[in-house]
């Protein structure tokens, strides 16, 4: 019977792929546009490094708390599409409205409410194309994280490039344009997207959904569920060194900027090319390695992609002023976010189907906490003795984040089945 329901089931296009993965390049678009401008508005309002770095954290701080509440309305309400569009128009909104701040606290509140719309995103996305593609899971999640590395990749450029004829305030109002327009596209084409949609009958024995785990649950048994999450030893270990990963990059997403225009007097444009440069690397490694990932298993290419990040951003720091420094840029880009797609796979494989939303949400929450650690830690290092003992402290991070993932058990680094 399964056979002959394998055999019915249409083949997968990649429409939805490409889709998704167009919108989570919005939802990164934004940030990367923000830290073209944040030393503008650093140098506007007389902000020192560490308030710089409290600024931001509160922003991922705040989707450390909402993160595990996305997850679970995500699983509640199955409305995926609905709720990525939604997602994506709460993403850009908040932009658009520092245009009319005049003080730190207005930026707080600000990007606390990106903090809080961009993590309705992930629980939504990568479940459903985790489990509509499930023998390529490492493939496209790789393509969704492509997606956010092109909208890093090319926000930097379009915002240092904005830079040269209109104000900071101005290029947060006109930037608020493309996400509108794309959050329509969604929600036309993936409006009725639900999580019964998000599911592969071809993989039934190998997943932990049971028959009628559509169906609605109580609270209590929820509640229960996640309590299980929270105990699963290789889950919890995936998402803690990803925690320190994302920490690792949200330092030097924020302050990489900072420190070219602050220290080495780039002007916007050319510190839009550098950061271009870090994710056009990411690009490049994240198909690379979610296929690698798929055949030879997630650890083996996490454990090497952490290994080389650490390297590569102490060699960074080595080489000061050279052109050698924009190599290495690009040599941290493809190291650090060639593993990201594979870590989500591999949470994904240790997460039961009908928490999808919530382990994500999980997942995300954990990768939060780290991202909300790291800007503030760094501006108060910088600002107590330099920056650049705040880049050796990103090498200590990921260094950490390698340890923890010796002790995931080894069942859980098998390729998606």
């Amino acid at each position: 019977m399964s056979t002959t329901a394998a055999t019915a089931l249409p083949p997968r296009t990649f429409r939805d792929v490409w889709l998704i993965s167009a919108g989570h390049a919005l939802t990164h678009w934004y940030p990367a546009t923000f830290y073209v401008l944040l030393p503008l508005i650093g140098k506007e309002l007389g902000l020192s490094y560490t308030q710089i770095g409290f600024l931001m954290s509160a922003q991922h701080l705040a989707g450390a708390i909402s993160n595990l509440p996305g997850g679970m309305i995500v699983d509640a309400i199955g409305k995926k599409g609905y709720l990525m569009a939604a997602s994506l128009f709460w993403v850009g909104f908040p932009y658009a409205l520092m245009s009319m701040g005049h003080s730190m606290w207005m930026l707080v509140i600000c990007v606390m409410l990106v903090g809080i719309g961009n993590n309705l995103w992930h629980p939504a996305a990568i479940p459903t194309l985790a489990h509509r593609y499930p023998r390529r899971k490492g493939l496209v999640l790789s393509f969704h994280g492509m997606g956010g590395n092109l909208g890093e990749a090319l926000a930097p450029l379009a915002a240092g490039t904005l830079l040269a004829w209109f104000t900071w305030r101005e290029v947060v109002v006109i930037n608020i344009v493309p996400g509108l327009a794309m959050a329509t596209l969604i929600l036309v084409l993936l409006g009725t997207l639900t999580t019964s949609q998000s599911q592969d009958d071809n993989v039934n024995a190998n997943s932990n959904a049971e028959p009628g785990n559509h169906k609605p649950w109580g609270m209590r048994q929820y509640l229960r569920d996640l309590v299980s999450l929270l105990h699963d030893r290789a889950l919890m270990l995936i998402c803690i060194s990803g925690g320190f990963r994302t920490l690792t990059s949200t330092g030097l997403l924020v302050f990489l900027p900072v420190y070219l225009a602050y220290e080495q007097g780039y002007s916007p444009i050319a510190i839009g090319a550098c950061m271009t440069v870090l994710q056009v690397a990411g690009l490049i490694a994240g198909p690379i390695a979610g296929h690698l990932s798929d055949k030879v298993g997630r650890q083996k290419v996490v454990l090497s992609s952490m290994f080389l990040t650490g390297i590569t951003i102490i060699g960074m720091v080595f080489v000061g002023q050279s052109f050698a420094f924009i190599i290495f840029v690009a040599l941290v880009g493809f190291f650090l976010y060639a593993m990201r797609p594979v870590m989500q796979a591999w949470a994904i494989e240790n997460t039961p189907k009908r928490l999808a939303g919530t382990g994500v949400g999980l997942q995300f929450t954990i990768l939060a906490i780290g991202a909300s650690i790291a800007p503030a830690t760094f501006g108060i290092i910088a600002d107590t003795w330099n920056v650049y003992v705040g880049f050796y402290f990103l090498a200590g991070t990921i260094i950490a984040a390698n340890i923890l993932v010796l002790f995931v058990p080894p069942a859980s680094s098998a390729s998606a089945q």
